[in-house]
């Protein structure tokens, strides 16, 4: 079993840095790499920012990605290449947020960087045309995680840490898009999964610094589905129904959890899909998604399943 976790562990890690570029550029774009955002020289503090070179206007939205690798691998770089489909047309700028992994530390570090990368766009948005109230966020598997957690935690005070010079800016967002993140970290590890989720050694038990059923405070803590509130930013939760690693049944709820607590959410489930998740349908609907709460467009967000095969 423990042989059988480390595979489906490494699958993760590859999933989300097998195709990362050397220099995760894009044509079309300026691209500004690695920049500092927690007033720190740590090389996981750092963004990319991508500014269209042809901008249809003078503060355009910005998307940002933060990538997955379960919490202790993966790299920024990767980033942008999940989103430049909907980069087209100059009518979004876009960011890949890097984050200090939990071999360096549990939670909530992860979290405090991210807070401090949003404050830090927020914060440079004038000088590089953005629009400071107009950021997306997105990421898949651990980075689905952390944007979840963007999105449910900007008026959660203890969540933000104390990183970098720009400690006067929230860190809300205006939409989130989460792919396969885990919502609740207590009821996953007794949800149907190849893996256990319970053991120090597993990716949560990393995050949260030991067995998850011990550490249900800081696991807890550590989940989007405990701090939904009213005041939650709109949220597309995406799942495949036959993901082996992060059971369906966290979308679902935390779906669920949204809507009660009057959550702007939509939920799609990849019928006959797993832990990757791409589609034509899904790319559709994100995009109709980003034109509605980015660019104000009246458009209607279908949740019907989606069919794969």
């Amino acid at each position: 079993m423990k042989l059988f976790s480390a595979i489906l562990i490494a699958l993760i890690v590859l999933a989300s840095t097998k195709v990362a570029p050397a220099n995760a550029r894009l044509d079309g774009f300026r691209n500004l790499l690695d920049l500092p955002y927690a007033n720190s020289d740590h090389p996981r503090q750092t963004l990319n920012l991508y500014l269209p070179e042809n901008p249809v206007s003078k503060k355009i939205p910005l998307i940002a990605y933060i990538h997955g690798g379960a919490w202790r691998k993966g790299d920024k770089a990767f980033g942008v290449h999940r989103i430049r489909k909907f980069l087209r047309g100059g009518q979004f700028a876009a960011a890949s947020i890097g984050y200090r992994l939990t071999d360096e530390g549990p939670w909530p570090l992860q979290i405090h960087d991210c807070k401090a990368a949003i404050r830090w766009l927020k914060a440079n948005a004038d000088q590089y045309g953005y629009d400071a109230s107009n950021i997306a966020v997105m990421g898949n598997s651990a980075g689905g995680h952390l944007v979840a957690m963007l999105g449910v935690s900007a008026d959660v005070p203890e969540m933000s840490g104390r990183l970098g010079l720009h400690l006067d800016m929230d860190t809300r967002v205006k939409c989130v898009v989460d792919f396969c993140g885990p919502a609740n970290l207590l009821t996953m590890v007794d949800q149907p999964s190849t893996m256990r989720h319970d053991t120090p050694d597993s990716p949560e038990g990393q995050l949260v610094g030991g067995y998850v059923r011990k550490r249900s405070k800081v696991a807890l803590d550590a989940s989007p589905q405990t701090h939904v509130s009213k005041a939650d930013a709109p949220i597309l939760v995406v799942h495949g129904d036959k993901d082996p690693l992060v059971p369906v049944q966290q979308a679902r709820d935390f779906h669920e959890a949204l809507l009660k607590g009057k959550v702007d959410s939509t939920l799609v489930i990849l019928k006959g899909m797993g832990h990757g998740l791409r589609h034509p349908e899904l790319d559709r609907r994100i995009e109709a998604f980003f034109a509605k709460h980015l660019l104000g467009e009246n458009v209607e967000i279908s949740g019907t399943p989606i069919l794969t095969k």
